[in-house]
């Protein structure tokens, strides 16, 4: 999905954001047609703050254009409301009762498609519990993950929610939640409860260091049997740590292994199972998370080209 000029936006409102104490916005804020930023500072903006002109209207014109197209899209599932405790895989799914409710932890399982995109249609309302969680896993990123609410949104006290929240009508971040993604209140307000000591509420605009993954195979060609070794190399780079964490090893949309990118970044898997013929292999980087210091710092997922193996006959 095309978010256009609203991708810089990490806060969208119609006629407001209010915010009491301790909020860390980590992008632009806009408001438009409203032009009313209440609470910033104690509040911070690590960005640009768009009210009312031009600008602001091009913004939230584009957000209300991912709006209706996440709206339009015809859903692959019904599914009940509680998404606590459940695995999902790519899709567009709409809720049996109109809500969605995150009580718990949602896990996004992207199958190794760095490019996996979900689509949760809500047509009144949202919710996240206390220390609800969403997890994203085997390459998901919050920046393909879309929740459309036709009403309203409430993200729980230290709450963790990832992707982009596109509520018709209001949003409230609830305190010491972390936002990995967007908040966009397209008509009415946006309101954000900030802590009173740190860390402090925050919503952070998607971006996670880049990353790049090549593989290569030995020996090449193998015979029917013989074990294969196939390394994958992950390069990226924050304070001089490399990534590290699952990657993937996969034959077309199927995952035929996997291993852990040490501090090198270098991840090998080795296999005898693969039958005759050409196999067509790549690696995913499916991120998990490097120590950086004392920060956790999660690089973006990244896909190898492709090489080919060639498994010949036993001797």
């Amino acid at each position: 999905m095309d978010l256009g000029y609203a991708a810089e936006c990490v806060a969208i409102a119609g006629e407001m954001v209010s915010n009491t104490n301790l909020t860390t916005i980590t992008g632009d804020l806009v408001v438009s047609p409203g032009s009313e930023v209440i609470g910033f500072p104690p509040g911070e903006v690590r960005g640009e703050i768009y009210l009312g002109g031009s600008e602001a209207t091009a913004m939230k014109n584009d957000a209300v254009a991912a709006y209706r197209d996440a709206d339009r899209r015809s859903s692959n599932s019904v599914i009940p409301p509680d998404l606590g405790g459940r695995t999902l895989s790519p899709g567009v799914y709409e809720s049996t009762d109109g809500t969605f409710r995150i009580d718990g932890t949602l896990t996004l399982d992207a199958g190794g498609d760095p490019d996996a995109v979900f689509i949760f249609q809500a047509d009144s309302a949202l919710t996240t519990a206390r220390v609800s969680n969403i997890d994203l896993l085997n390459g998901a990123q919050d920046d393909h993950v879309f929740w459309q609410v036709g009403d309203a949104a409430r993200l729980g006290k230290y709450s963790t929610f990832r992707g982009n929240l596109l509520a018709w009508n209001s949003i409230s971040v609830a305190f010491g939640a972390a936002v990995y993604g967007r908040t966009m209140a397209l008509n009415e307000a946006l309101h954000f409860e900030g802590t009173d000591i740190l860390p402090a509420t925050r919503v952070t605009l998607p971006g996670n260091p880049p990353t790049e993954t090549s593989i290569t195979s030995s020996p090449n060609p193998s015979r029917m049997g013989q074990p294969v070794t196939f390394t994958a190399t992950v390069s990226g780079d924050v304070q001089g740590f490399r990534p590290t964490g699952t990657v993937l090893f996969m034959e077309g949309t199927t995952i035929i292994g996997s291993a852990y990118a040490d501090p090198t970044g270098v991840a090998r898997f080795t296999t005898s199972e693969l039958s005759r013929g050409v196999h067509e292999i790549h690696a995913v980087y499916a991120n998990g998370g490097t120590a950086v210091y004392e920060a956790w710092v999660y690089f973006a997922p990244s896909e190898s080209p492709t090489i080919t193996q060639q498994v010949l006959n036993r001797r």
